[in-house]
């Protein structure tokens, strides 16, 4: 070939070079760039749905999934950084607040989700950094825009600069004391901290463990199964070893309790070993005289029914699960759709408070699980601590106080009350139970704590007090608490 014709040619490939190049710079980033894959997108609008519509992380995920074909390491992932993230949020708030020239309430809430899933994959997961910023920024491209794509890829080079452990000496060292430098660092609002804090103390336990609850608030919680008595054993559970305290609980080794058959049927289910415990305990605890007729005052989603009706078909009891809200009775009619029909007398919709008015001295044991702030159960609803505010005590413990007054006054005389909250707010479990008592003289409390060590498998670390509070640092179940009661004449 003539070295004219290399030299055509050469300027030829020079110009198609110089066209792609210019067509290349003129197309939007999202153009040039692939899209974000789709774990990544999955846990972005799980953000958003919790963000624009209150919705739980945990209701929202799993179909998310089903309906987009994400299976298998995909899904695990998607999960870890969803509620992870969710989890984590105060940290990486906290951390963002560092690498953004504005304060965070100025950054679009879209784009403020899509930094907090980088500074997650970044800071919390096992993804390297360059894939971290890059999927993001796709993510970023795909579903907000070109332009903040460049303000993500800025924002998450920044605090990539910066390994975990250093950033937490940073934020550290900016805490005004030590109950604000745990908050920070464990992520949980500076009021929750503090409530645990005075909880643990009123339990009986030491203001020193707060750390390690907070830390265990943050550890994501394994599936745990109960296997509904005279309906299926634990050791039928395949792919679950038995639990730690319960004898109806087993923990399942995979994520998809969906999977066996067990709990499709309904004979087995998905509840939290301390929920497990509290319920037996009520279940084991004497009455005195008949004891044919309970009532699970607030039964929905309907576990805690569910275990009681399986108890009561083998007691020839039978149970009333009661309500407030149609959508959760539909919930508890699921829950005991394996329950014999004999046990299971009514499942009904209606105020709990208005049955002690309705009904009086008409059960013999009545389970009043109270609606709470659900501080106790964070592993599980990672978005409950951001939501939840101090405001929210003065509804809910006046809502308590009049439950356990009906729950009181439906029970006859010689028979229990288990009072439960998935909370451990002394406002919410000591303080509730101790203004109802001050103003009735035909209440005596029970030992829970021992009720709890009848029903336990093994020897249960319990503090000295009556009532009952599980942690999640110290038994690996939510912080469920417990106090029982007995009407007398």
């Amino acid at each position: 070939m003539s070295a004219d014709r290399r030299d055509a040619k050469g300027r030829q490939r020079g110009a198609a070079r110089a066209r792609g190049a210019r067509n290349q710079s003129q197309q939007a980033p999202g153009q040039r760039r692939r899209t974000g894959d789709p774990a990544r997108n999955a846990a972005y609008d799980v953000l958003r749905q919790v963000a624009d519509s209150d919705a739980y992380a945990n209701l929202v995920l799993p179909p998310l999934l089903r309906e987009r074909g994400i299976v298998g390491r995909d899904a695990a992932f998607a999960t870890e950084l969803a509620y992870g993230t969710l989890r984590m949020l105060g940290r990486y708030d906290a951390v963002l607040a560092q690498c953004v020239d504005r304060p965070l309430d100025r950054v679009d809430p879209a784009v403020l989700d899509v930094l907090r899933l980088g500074a997650h994959q970044v800071l919390g997961m096992r993804v390297a950094t360059h894939a971290a910023v890059s999927e993001t920024v796709a993510v970023t491209r795909e579903r907000v825009g070109a332009g903040p794509a460049q303000f993500v890829n800025a924002v998450l080079r920044k605090v990539s600069a910066r390994p975990l452990d250093q950033w937490l000496e940073v934020l550290a060292s900016q805490a005004p004391d030590g109950l604000a430098r745990l908050a920070v660092t464990q992520s949980h609002p500076a009021w929750i901290a503090r409530a645990l804090r005075e909880a643990l103390v009123a339990s009986g336990r030491s203001a020193s463990e707060l750390g390690d609850l907070l830390a265990a608030d943050n550890e994501a919680p394994r599936v745990t199964l109960v296997a509904r008595p005279g309906l299926s054993a634990v050791a039928d559970l395949n792919g679950a070893e038995p639990g730690r305290w319960a004898t109806t609980a087993a923990v399942l080794q995979g994520s998809d309790p969906g999977a066996l058959e067990a709990v499709r049927d309904g004979t087995a289910g998905v509840q939290d070993e301390g929920s497990q415990l509290v319920t037996l305990a009520l279940a084991g605890a004497v009455v005195d005289g008949p004891d044919e007729r309970w009532l699970d005052m607030c039964a929905g989603p309907g576990g805690k029914a569910a275990l009681l009706g399986a108890i009561a078909a083998e007691r020839g009891a039978r149970v009333v699960a009661n309500e407030s809200q149609e959508h959760r009775t539909e919930l508890v009619r699921r829950s005991m759709k394996a329950v014999p029909r004999a046990a299971v007398e009514s499942i009904r919709t209606g105020d709990g408070r208005d049955i002690g008015t309705d009904e009086p001295a008409a059960y013999d044991r009545v389970l009043l699980d109270a609606p709470c702030t659900g501080l106790g159960a964070l592993r599980r609803r990672p978005e409950s601590r951001w939501r939840r505010t101090p405001s929210d005590l003065g509804t809910l413990t006046a809502l308590q106080r009049e439950l356990l007054d009906s729950a009181l006054d439906a029970v006859r005389p010689g028979g229990v009350v288990g009072y439960v909250t998935c909370s451990p707010h002394i406002a919410e479990t000591q303080v509730v139970v101790d203004d109802v008592l001050r103003r009735r003289a035909d209440v005596e409390r029970l030992d829970a704590a021992e009720a709890v060590r009848a029903v336990a498998t093994t020897e249960i670390p319990l503090t000295d007090r009556t009532d009952v509070q599980l942690w999640p640092h110290v038994h690996g179940t939510d912080a469920m608490h417990l106090t029982l009661l007995r009407r007398r004449a």
